[in-house]
């Protein structure tokens, strides 16, 4: 059964904990990894594209789609192309974000593919892309009839969230395996860095914690027919 309480005071909490995730990965890449570039001798600097669009793109503006039906006090159609717009961004930031890896790792000679979380990853962009097309022709253009509209919905609202949080589970694994690299090459347990990657990722498993409160709590009376999933 659907949670029944009210969707937008999780969905502040799920505002503020994007905008601390985004700073906390803008600062690790920047502050401590020597920040980010397409192209340079150094490729570590190529890599660190791959956690900051990930993060913000898949993770965060993914999460800010799905709620957008809580969070907005606008229109139906309004809400669903902001819905459509934001997935489409992190889509494409996901897709660089991920180019970006492949990119770094042919350049510097390491294997691709290799680890769970890369498994993981492909399969995410894959889901995510495929949701998004579907989402697309169902419900936007050219748009499915009202019956499959409507029985459509809790399978794509149940699929996306499955999705989302497939994704969640392949950024911490990125977190660890990257963390995990880093200490091996002589990086403080205990440092300041090590700190920050941990509480970046602690943070981010909140911020997918409250986005799926959101998505399964009741949305705010100006909301037009997106119910809550219901597993009654």
């Amino acid at each position: 059964m659907a949670l029944g309480v009210p969707a937008v005071p999780f969905t502040y909490v799920v505002h503020v904990l994007g905008v601390v995730a985004a700073v906390l990965v803008l600062v690790w890449n920047f502050h401590f990894r020597g920040g980010l570039a397409w192209s340079s001798p150094n490729k570590a600097l190529i890599f660190n594209l791959h956690p900051v669009l990930m993060l913000i793109g898949l993770i965060i503006f993914g999460g800010e789609a799905i709620i957008s039906y809580k969070s907005l006090p606008l229109k139906k159609e309004v809400k669903k192309l902001i819905h459509l717009v934001l997935h489409a961004i992190a889509l494409i930031l996901g897709i660089i974000g991920i180019c970006a890896a492949f990119k770094n790792h042919n350049e510097s000679g390491i294997a691709n593919l290799y680890s769970l979380h890369s498994w993981l990853g492909i399969g995410v962009i894959s889901f995510y892309g495929i949701q998004w097309i579907f989402g697309f022709v169902v419900f936007f253009f050219p748009g499915g009839s009202s019956e499959i509209r409507r029985e459509s919905l809790p399978w794509h609202v149940l699929f996306g969230l499955f999705v989302y949080i497939l994704a969640l589970a392949t950024a911490s694994l990125g977190f660890l395996e990257k963390l995990t690299f880093l200490e091996s090459s002589g990086l403080p347990k205990y440092g300041s860095e090590a700190l920050l990657v941990n509480f970046n990722a602690i943070v981010t498993i909140l911020f997918g914690t409250f986005v799926v409160l959101s998505a399964i709590s009741q949305a705010p009376p100006a909301a037009d027919d997106y119910a809550p999933i219901s597993v009654d």
